[in-house]
């Protein structure tokens, strides 16, 4: 969605939330991108107040550009429903509404009436079939910068699995470890064995503290021959990421995108993960996987016993951090 094309009324249709996310994060990015200080506000249509939302969309005395983000359009109580509807008939040139809708037959109603109005509609269901997760795989190599074959496609389907949000990461993790164009090659480098079996699984378990999990993610990992280097990437990255969004205060996940530079879906996953980290605690998690990093990429003799050193000094971190 480009700044030139934002429509006044966008319909995202379907519960894949990582390309729902997306969606709603691209509508804001691009009224900021034609203007700044564009207001952008989000709710979630089960539980809003109809009379605040009416506000928004009314004509404002002092200008400037909206952006209303309504999550769950399905829950959208009949009032609000009529509300809406009601505006979209003449929709206000500065106001930019983005209506999230699962797609189903609850709320069916509102999701036709935004359509007959003339909504732009951003198709945002499921992915049905290893076919279309390769085309995804395919179009985020090319997000990033890079270039895949569809055999390295089919190739990280079948190691990372089906949860696209786990493709995506795997995705740029692989953009940033490599020179961008991945070749069937290059992902049973990095991912072999058990499909689902990957650092991410481990980097999440180990920063919300479950240590056996993380222990059994990574030594089946190992066993089966998955390369020890993005596990440590995913470590770092985990880390990171949760440093990164707890510094940077509270807001939502769209408000965070465009300040931080980083995916709504991957800004929300972070401050789930966040909870119970102190700022001492994520220096001494980032101290650990730095380490990590180190010993694994510098040749050391058992990468696996630094790895393992690292999960347990990432969770100690988030228990009593501050103690290095």
């Amino acid at each position: 969605m480009t700044p030139v094309s934002l429509p006044p009324v966008t319909l995202v249709l379907g519960d894949e939330e990582l390309l729902v996310t997306r969606a709603l994060s691209g509508a804001a990015e691009s009224a900021r991108a034609i203007e700044p200080d564009a207001d952008v506000r989000e709710y979630e249509a089960g539980s809003v107040n109809p009379g605040e939302l009416a506000e928004m969309l009314s004509p404002s005395l002092f200008g400037g550009r909206r952006v209303i983000l309504l999550r769950g359009g399905q829950d959208a109580r009949k009032d609000l429903v009529a509300t809406l509807l009601a505006y979209v008939k003449n929709p206000d040139p500065d106001v930019h509404l983005v209506v999230a809708h699962a797609g189903g037959a609850k709320g069916k109603a509102f999701a036709d009436g935004l359509r007959t109005a003339g909504a732009t509609v951003i198709p945002a269901a499921k992915l049905k079939g290893d076919r279309e997760r390769i085309a995804f795989v395919r179009d985020e190599f090319k997000r990033a910068g890079g270039r895949a074959t569809d055999d390295a496609a089919a190739a990280l389907v079948a190691a990372v699995g089906n949860d696209l949000r786990e493709l995506a990461s795997a995705c740029a993790q692989l953009i940033a470890d490599t020179d961008g164009r991945i070749g069937a090659d290059t992902v049973a480098r990095y991912y072999k064995g058990r499909a689902e079996v990957s650092g991410f699984t481990v980097a999440d378990a180990a920063m919300v503290g479950d240590v056996p999990g993380a222990l059994e993610a990574l030594r089946w990992a190992l066993h089966v021959g998955v390369d020890p280097v993005p596990i440590a990437d995913a470590l770092a990255d985990g880390v990171r990421t949760v440093a990164r969004v707890s510094s940077a205060g509270r807001g939502s996940a769209y408000q965070l995108a465009s300040t931080l530079g980083m995916p709504a879906w991957k800004i929300e996953r972070a401050q789930r993960q966040g909870r119970g980290w102190t700022p001492e605690g994520l220096v001494d998690a980032m101290q650990a996987a730095a380490e990590c990093n180190a010993a694994v990429k510098g040749g050391a003799d058992d990468r696996g016993y630094a790895l393992e050193r690292a999960v347990f000094a990432v969770a100690a971190a988030r228990t009593g951090g501050g103690t290095r």
